[in-house]
């Protein structure tokens, strides 16, 4: 089974200090209110050809009538799948995407016979660190830049069309990849129908149309039944899924949310295998997400030291006050 970079690091959790979280403060973040929930909540959307990836965040909005959305990761009008939105609070999540590792299905169609031995070597070229120049209608500088292809694989060869699927790293042209390809075959080739499958955590497995957005919300307003629009919307912390973590004790949570940098004493645990200037997610004991910081301290570091600043430059979730301030 082909899995992005991330899906396939097992981390550990190594194990700081025993602590335990008082109940009567934060909650699990799958049982937030739902009101709570909508204002910190992610969809993985299942975008429609037509569409602007804008449109869809704006829709959204519309839906369910708040101020605030925005998408992890542009997708062209006539491409279709996985686009994860954010609502309210959680919009800042979405810039943790733009750089996770997407994945897509495509149907490529060659201008002329291949032979398949040719046409799977040549593919297989195109796997691992590859050079491309955007294509000319593109949000970013045209000059040649290096991407990587994690995988591509080969589902159904139908004639002159090759439909594969490709994990690969954000800023990677599907389009340009296939016009690439038909150029080393010396035939020609062109991208006819492209689905984004996976955007970091989020997958086609998970997906919902708008059309099932706006029976949720309305189930919700009219029976006042939330289980099908919990569905629909995740909590904030299922958009940092791919994200190393390091969890901190009850006192050390509010200090944070007033804009406080972790220090070492306040860390109860944390995963291995965490370098310096690595984005790191600052979470409770019972996994809400508390903010987003870059590491001063190695995992190897914060189990050997005592003392010491351990994240820097914290980027605030969850409200001040949701934790009681630490006693002097």
């Amino acid at each position: 089974m082909s899995l992005l970079p991330f899906e396939e690091k097992q981390r550990k959790v190594l194990i700081k200090r025993e602590c335990d979280t008082d109940p009567k403060h934060g909650c699990d973040p799958w049982n937030r209110p739902i009101q709570q929930h909508l204002d910190f909540g992610v969809i993985c959307v299942n975008k429609p050809k037509g569409p602007t990836s804008h449109m869809v965040s704006a829709y959204v909005q519309k839906i369910f009538g708040i101020e605030k959305a925005g998408h992890g990761g542009s997708l062209d009008p006539g491409v279709t799948g996985v686009l994860p939105v954010a609502m309210g609070k959680a919009t800042r999540i979405v810039q943790t995407l733009l750089s996770a590792g997407k994945e897509y299905v495509c149907i490529m169609h060659l201008h002329a016979p291949v032979e398949e031995q040719k046409l799977r070597r040549v593919l297989k070229e195109f796997t691992g660190t590859i050079t491309q120049m955007p294509p000319v209608k593109s949000a970013v500088v045209r000059r040649e830049r290096e991407r990587k292809v994690y995988y591509l694989d080969i589902i159904e060869i139908d004639g002159q069309d090759v439909l594969f699927k490709m994990g690969c790293q954000a800023g990677t042209y599907v389009r340009k990849l296939c016009h690439d390809v038909g150029q080393r075959l010396k035939c020609g080739a062109h991208m006819a129908e492209l689905i984004r499958t996976k955007a970091g955590p989020f997958q086609d497995k998970e997906w919902v149309s708008l059309q099932d957005l706006e029976d949720a919300f309305a189930f919700w307003k009219e029976e006042e039944n939330e289980k099908f629009l919990r569905y629909c919307v995740k909590p904030v912390e299922f958009a940092i899924t791919h994200l190393t973590k390091v969890w901190v004790q009850d006192s050390a949570v509010d200090s944070i949310c007033h804009g406080a940098m972790l220090n070492l004493p306040g860390v109860v645990k944390f995963h291995d295998g965490i370098e310096k200037d690595e984005l790191v997610a600052v979470m409770t004991l019972k996994d809400e997400l508390v903010a987003l910081g870059e590491a001063v301290m190695t995992s190897a570091q914060m189990q050997k030291e005592e003392r010491g600043l351990a994240i820097k430059g914290t980027k605030v979730f969850l409200p001040q006050e949701t934790y009681p301030k630490m006693k002097k």
